[in-house]
C-alpha cells in the first residue's frame, strides 16, 4: 500500500476512534455523566458553533442599530436625515420671522402707530432670505393728496377713495352692511381724532361693566401693556380688528373664538395713558383706523 493511502487511512481511523468523557464525584468516585466522543464529532460540533456565531454576528451588524456603534461604519441615512433636518430648520426660521412681523403689526395697531410706507427689497426664494422691510415716515405726493381728500370728507372713512378699484368699494360696502354689536353702553367723552393720533373713542360707564365683542372673531392679542394697561384685540371678518384698552381684567385669551356680544373684558383704568375708568375702543380696517361711530350705534 502506498504511504499516502496508509497515512490517510490512519488519519480516518484516529478521527473515528471513540473516547469516553466521564464526570465523576471526586470524593466517592461515583460516575455522574459520561459521553462517548470521537474527534470527528468534536470537530463537527465546534465548527457548527463557530459558523452559527459568525452568522449571528453578521445578522446583528447588518439588520440592527448596533452597527452604528462599530468604529468606521458609515450610516447611509445620515446625509438624508441631515438634509431633512436642515429643510425643517429653514422652514421654522421663516415661520418665526413671519410670526414676529405679524406680532409687530399687531403692536402697531394697539399702540396706534400707522406705517406710512414700506420699502421691500425683493430677495430670491431660493436664497432662503426673508424680504427686508424698512419703515419710513416720509410722505409722497400721492399720500398728501389722499390725506387732503380724506380730511375733506364728512365721514372719516380711510379706505374709500374715488380712484380706488371697484373691489375696494365693494369691500367698504360689505363693512357698512355688517351688523356691529355695541361694545359698551355709556357716555362718549372723547371722539375719534386722527390729527391728534387718537384713533378711537373713549366711553365712560359704570364700575365693573362688561365689555362685549362687536363681531364674531378670534382673539389675537390679550395681555398687559405699560401705556394702555390690559388690552384685548380681536380679528374679525373682512380684515376688521377691534381693540379694547384700559381694562381692569381680561376674560379671553389669545386664540380663543368669541361670538358677537360675548363679554371679553371688564371696564377699568389701567395703563399710564388713562385718565379714569373708561374704555378706549378702536376699529381698524385693512391696517388703518376708522371712526367707530360711523359703523356702530352708541
Amino acid at each position: 500500500m502506498p504511504p499516502k493511502e496508509k497515512n490517510k487511512d490512519k488519519l480516518i481511523y484516529k478521527l473515528k476512534l471513540k473516547y469516553r468523557l466521564v464526570i465523576m464525584n471526586d470524593d466517592t468516585f461515583e460516575e455522574k455523566i459520561s459521553f462517548r466522543l470521537t474527534r470527528l464529532n468534536v470537530i463537527v460540533v465546534v465548527g457548527t458553533i463557530i459558523i452559527l456565531l459568525i452568522i449571528g454576528t453578521a445578522y446583528i451588524i447588518a439588520f440592527t442599530p448596533l452597527k452604528e456603534y462599530i468604529p468606521g461604519y458609515t450610516n447611509l441615512n445620515i446625509q438624508k436625515d441631515l438634509y431633512e433636518l436642515r429643510l425643517r430648520a429653514d422652514s421654522l426660521e421663516k415661520n418665526l420671522q413671519q410670526k414676529n412681523l405679524y406680532i409687530q403689526n399687531i403692536r402697531n395697531v394697539i399702540n396706534g402707530n400707522i406705517v406710512t410706507s414700506i420699502d421691500q427689497t425683493p430677495q430670491s426664494i431660493d436664497s432662503g432670505v426673508q424680504k427686508k422691510i424698512v419703515i419710513s415716515d416720509k410722505r409722497s405726493v400721492e399720500d398728501s393728496l389722499f390725506r387732503l381728500e380724506i380730511e375733506s370728507q364728512k365721514k372719516n372713512n380711510t379706505f374709500v377713495r374715488e380712484e380706488a378699484p371697484s373691489d375696494n368699494s365693494e369691500s367698504a360696502n360689505q363693512v357698512m352692511n355688517l351688523l356691529f354689536f355695541t361694545p359698551l353702553k355709556g357716555v362718549i367723552v372723547n371722539t375719534y381724532n386722527a390729527d391728534k393720533k387718537h384713533y378711537g373713542i373713549d366711553i365712560v360707564a359704570g364700575k365693573n361693566e362688561a365689555i362685549k365683542s362687536v363681531l364674531e372673531g378670534t382673539v389675537i392679542f390679550s395681555a398687559w401693556t405699560l401705556s394702555t394697561g390690559y388690552v384685548i384685540a380681536i380679528q374679525h371678518t373682512s380684515n376688521i380688528i377691534s381693540v379694547y384698552k384700559h381694562n381692569s381684567s381680561l376674560l379671553k385669551k389669545e386664540g380663543e373664538h368669541v361670538r358677537a356680544g360675548e363679554p371679553v373684558a371688564i371696564i377699568g383704568s389701567t395703563g399710564e395713558l388713562t385718565s379714569g375708568p373708561h374704555l378706549h375702543f378702536e376699529l381698524w380696517y385693512n391696517g388703518y383706523p376708522v371712526n367707530p361711530i360711523d359703523y356702530i350705534p352708541f
